[in-house]
């Protein structure tokens, strides 16, 4: 069993949810292991009986909206639960991270389901894994130790869920067990060279004209051991692009040669949201995001704040040498 201690709790409150109206939520601006794990326990629990629907605060992001299928799926603006209705929570770190309308409606989720270090069990059932790479690849155990089959589309979402979070398993979080569980989402469906095809290959042309952009803002601090680029909102105007367009842009700034830590600082209409990468878990990057009330990976991690960049970006170099001297044992950085 991949799950050992906590796949009897599962199957049982998979027993508790038939009867149930159930919503399974996911956090803001949805990526791939969001969207995927959102469709694999919905459809899951569909096939189970369960009346089960994704919501979401946002649309699914143009390059992921073919991995929902049939899969039904809801923005919260326009979402209202049946009265009974029980939250099932995927990759949420938080409860903030649901939004306002779906926080509102649902204060205390009865299921949550995540993969990060900053989970604090906000919820009344956790199965929080952070040794994990991504929360499909929980789900895909939990289903697995419990005799439960995916459908293709699930067994499809759930690999895109694992191959995006491990960076098409490049990243440290890559482990055995991530092979494993592809090999028999495969075995359900999952077809890894049509999810490649259309998760890399058919990018917008506003897309690439905004990474040429955030190429061009890129600047190295601290001796080009740290490379921060940033994106204004009259970015999105002259480039075209959208605003999930965004997403990825900041692993150009960690892969340079000699980069421990990558960042993208980028204008959301008022406020500012942060994007953080290091290529050593080292570094512990939830930590330093957790100064802004955010969180997320050793590797990986962001937060949204009301700054404006210019007026941030001081603050942040300065936090971020500290937090680099805490964390490796480093001496003072110019």
């Amino acid at each position: 069993m991949y799950f050992p201690e906590k796949s009897p709790a599962f199957k049982k409150l998979l027993g508790e949810m038939r009867g149930r109206p159930v919503a399974v939520l996911g956090h803001m601006r949805p990526d791939g292991d969001c969207v995927g794990s959102q469709v694999g326990l919905t459809r899951v629990l569909r096939a189970l009986g369960v009346d089960a629907i994704a919501v979401n605060h946002d649309t699914v992001p143009r390059v992921l909206a073919d991995f929902v299928g049939d899969t039904p799926w809801r923005r919260a603006a326009d979402y209202q639960p049946v009265p009974g209705t029980v939250a099932a929570c995927v990759d949420c770190a938080d409860h903030s991270r649901l939004g306002p309308r779906l926080r509102e409606l649902f204060p205390r989720p009865w299921l949550a389901v995540d993969h990060h270090l900053s989970n604090g069990n906000f919820a009344e059932n956790n199965f929080v894994f952070p040794e994990t790479a991504a929360t499909a690849e929980v789900l895909a155990g939990l289903f697995s130790d419990n005799g439960l089959k995916p459908d293709a589309i699930a067994a499809q979402a759930l690999y895109v869920g694992i191959a995006t979070d491990t960076g098409q398993f490049r990243f440290p979080s890559t482990t055995p067990q991530v092979f494993r569980l592809c090999s028999e989402l495969m075995a359900a469906g999952a077809v890894p060279a049509e999810a490649a095809a259309l998760l890399y290959e058919r990018e917008s042309f506003g897309k690439m004209r905004l990474l040429q952009v955030f190429l061009n803002s890129l600047r190295l601090e601290m001796g080009g051991r740290v490379c921060v680029g940033v994106l204004r909102d009259s970015d999105y105007e002259t480039t075209g692009a959208l605003r999930e367009d965004s997403e990825g842009l900041v692993d150009y700034a960690r892969a340079i040669e000699g980069v421990e830590v990558g960042a993208l600082l980028e204008e959301r209409k008022g406020a500012l949201k942060g994007s953080l990468r290091a290529k050593d878990a080292r570094y512990a990057l939830h930590r330093l995001a957790q100064r802004y009330q955010g969180g997320g990976h050793a590797c990986a991690a962001g937060f949204n704040l009301t700054d404006t960049i210019d007026g941030f970006y001081p603050r942040f170099l300065a936090d971020l040498a500290t937090h680099l001297r805490e964390t490796a044992g480093e001496v003072a950085m110019r």
